[in-house]
């Protein structure tokens, strides 16, 4: 454990030097800022709650921003270590392979998590320093929300890593990476709408397509957010929400199963893999 501790101390130290930390936190915070006070404006007039608002915005955009930042700061964690000589050196302590997948794994998500939540509650802070009602059933959706996106940064972490064990230099591992957010963030969902208009339900049940959704983890990061609470009729997944039958312990479990597989995988290919 105290290896592993090691290890991701020092990949959240080269995050700071490399800005890592400083650019995804500012990033986060001036675009959450930006979406609440101008999504927030029109909230008086149709009786929505601020925070409720905010909530949906930002998982809107956690969908989009949240995979690339984790793919561009982890496609390269073995692969770039690798040509630069510098795995060989660390491997020459006595340190296990699975020990620097995990390290680095704990130190990616901690970068991103310090990220999200000082970016995000900035957006919160901000909202509540304007006085503005919020209930604490909002509160809650808002913390989940905060939860769920760093593990969706997680999912994505973990799946560069796998990329970046199995490639063998680190052009190939950012063009896969690019791949893979189109492949889960934009292809699939469009995909998956093109099937159901060409189906008409006759295969593609409720029921089939909840668990269709459970081969992005986009789509259940979305369905944890947009679908429950208070949130949904602002989301415009109320349809949804009413009609869902799985629910939010098996959604984060979907998401934890995301996490655990893909980092699994790239601590075998790591472990065979020749320095």
């Amino acid at each position: 454990m105290r290896t592993i501790a090691i290890i991701a101390v020092k990949e959240m130290q080269e995050g700071l030097r490399n800005r890592w930390v400083l650019a995804t936190t500012l990033l986060l915070a001036a675009l959450a800022l930006s979406l609440t006070f101008l999504g927030s404006a029109p909230t008086g007039n149709v009786g929505v709650g601020a925070l409720d608002v905010v909530v949906v915005s930002l998982s809107s955009l956690t969908i989009f921003l949240v995979p690339l930042i984790a793919l561009l700061i982890s496609h390269d964690a073995v692969v770039g270590e690798m040509e630069r000589g510098t795995m060989i050196l660390l491997l020459s302590y006595p340190v296990g392979r699975g020990q620097v997948i995990l390290g680095k794994f704990c130190g990616h998500v901690l970068i991103l998590a310090f990220a999200t939540v000082v970016g995000y509650g900035a957006a919160a802070a901000a909202l509540a320093l304007t006085g503005a009602a919020v209930l604490a059933a909002s509160w809650y959706a808002f913390g989940t929300m905060l939860g769920t996106s760093i593990m969706l940064g997680g999912v994505f972490v973990a799946i560069g890593y796998l990329i970046s064990s199995l490639v063998r230099d680190r052009g190939t591992a950012a063009g896969l990476s690019v791949g893979v957010w189109l492949l889960m963030v934009l292809v699939f969902d469009m995909a998956l709408l093109g099937i159901l208009v060409i189906d008409q339900g006759n295969i593609v049940t409720a029921s089939v397509l909840e668990g269709l959704l459970f081969l992005n983890p986009t789509d259940l990061y979305r369905l944890t957010n947009l679908t429950g609470f208070n949130v949904s009729q602002f989301a415009g997944m109320a349809g949804l929400s009413g009609s869902a039958a799985t629910g939010m312990g098996a959604l984060v479990l979907g998401l934890f199963a995301w996490i655990a597989a893909p980092l699994g995988l790239a601590t075998m290919f790591f472990a065979r893999r020749e320095l």
